[in-house]
């Protein structure tokens, strides 16, 4: 205590100086409009620049609300017009939004996890596409959850047509580049150009006709070949998937029971 006291009494004059400078700071800002409002703007910007963290912050959640409520909006929105529609098979689907919560884009066989599973009447073999067009096909069921094998995966193969004349090929990932896959089998008589739209060609219970794939990027034809090489710029962004609709068609388990009975 009495080194305490030492040391005050020390140092008094300097103590008393910074009181008196504190003192005369407060006088100064108290009867001066300009430093008051200054000291307070400065306040006010420190207040406003903590308001606009938090919005974002709650903007960022309420975004992905939203995004999820948009999702489940556009597949009712799907159904209502799959079910208006009785000139293709169209009738007989359904769609069901789920969340991509895990996946792959870097390999050759590539995968999705979503949040859908056997509880939610998901099973294998039901095509899954997004609002820009296909994503893949259910591999795998669990019960709350599924793996999809996606357009960008080397084991997976999709019937595809051109939109401008019907003309059928075979969609499949060459394991280089997620955003393109080759199309195969289409014959060398056939005029291919820059540009052609390529969808579903419908010949699968997996998808109905007419959902977007992608875009022909170039094509190829070499002397003497009897295919064309075709490259697809595809319509899924996979490095930018979140949301996604499963397509279950209603009259799948019987198809496939009357195709494997000529297997």
């Amino acid at each position: 205590m009495q080194n305490l006291l030492k040391i005050l009494l020390h140092y008094s004059n300097f103590l008393v100086f910074i009181a008196l400078e504190v003192a005369a700071f407060l006088l100064i800002i108290l009867n001066s409009a300009y430093p008051r409002s200054s000291m307070f703007s400065t306040a006010n910007q420190f207040v406003a620049w903590q308001h606009q963290q938090i919005s974002e912050i709650t903007g960022y959640f309420s975004l992905r609300t939203q995004n999820e409520q948009l999702a489940e909006e556009n597949a009712r929105l799907r159904n209502l017009i799959d079910a208006m529609d009785s000139t293709d098979n169209r009738a007989t689907m359904h769609h069901m939004s789920a969340k991509a919560v895990q996946m792959t884009t870097d390999r050759l066989h590539n995968y999705i996890t979503i949040d859908r599973g056997e509880i939610d009447g998901i099973r294998r073999g039901q095509g899954v596409r997004n609002s820009e067009g296909v994503v893949g096909i259910i591999r795998t069921v669990g019960r709350k959850y599924s793996v999809v094998l996606p357009l960008i995966n080397t084991h997976t193969n999709l019937s595809c047509r051109f939109a401008k004349n019907d003309y059928i090929g075979t969609l499949q990932w060459d394991g280089k580049d997620s955003r393109f896959a080759l199309l195969t089998d289409v014959a060398a008589h056939m005029v291919v150009n820059p540009g052609d739209t390529i969808i579903t060609s419908g010949l699968s219970p997996v998808f109905p006709e007419g959902i977007p794939v992608g875009i022909v990027e170039n094509s190829t034809l070499k002397d003497g070949d009897s295919y064309h090489t075709i490259r697809v710029r595809l319509n899924t962004n996979f490095k930018r998937l979140k949301y996604v609709e499963v397509v279950q068609n209603e009259d799948l388990n019987e198809m496939e029971e009357l195709q494997h009975g000529l297997d």
